[in-house]
């Protein structure tokens, strides 16, 4: 079950993450991950794994949603795009070549963290934020594409 593993991997991002608002400790609500359906991870193992780690830590009532990015490819000699298939040995439909260009279906990243900071002392209350921005996604997987 590597889904203990790449949850860890998940929780050290996290964890580097939170210290770039040192002194304060943001109160994440959710966490959105993407994941493609080429990293043989499954997502329900995710989600049990996620909420068996983050039990007793400052992550402890988040929740994590998983967003399935499918398997997409090149047929490189015709061109087209497709959506490979284990029963066809992830060949091309078109002309039986061999998968050779992937064009999604391998991430595994975190897409965006809900999250609210505390208030300091007497300012006003911080409101919710978003990180959503495509330049701030984290790939968890050395090879991940954007």
């Amino acid at each position: 079950m590597h889904e203990v593993d790449m949850t860890k991997c998940l929780l050290l991002s996290l964890q580097e993450w939170k210290q770039q608002h040192q002194p304060q400790v943001p109160s994440v609500e959710v966490v959105h991950l993407q994941v493609g359906d080429f990293t043989c991870v499954e997502p329900d193992a995710l989600v049990f794994t996620w909420g068996a780690l983050v039990n007793g830590t400052w992550l402890a009532g988040s929740e994590l949603r998983i967003e399935r990015t499918p398997l997409l490819a090149r047929c490189l000699p015709c061109g087209a795009s497709y959506s490979p298939s284990q029963g066809q040995a992830y060949r091309s439909p078109c002309c039986d070549h061999p998968m050779e260009e992937i064009l999604s279906g391998r991430e595994l990243r975190i897409r965006s963290i809900e999250y609210s900071l505390p208030e300091q002392g007497n300012s006003p209350p911080a409101a919710d934020s978003v990180v959503a921005e495509q330049s701030q996604t984290r790939d968890l997987v050395a090879g991940a594409r954007p």
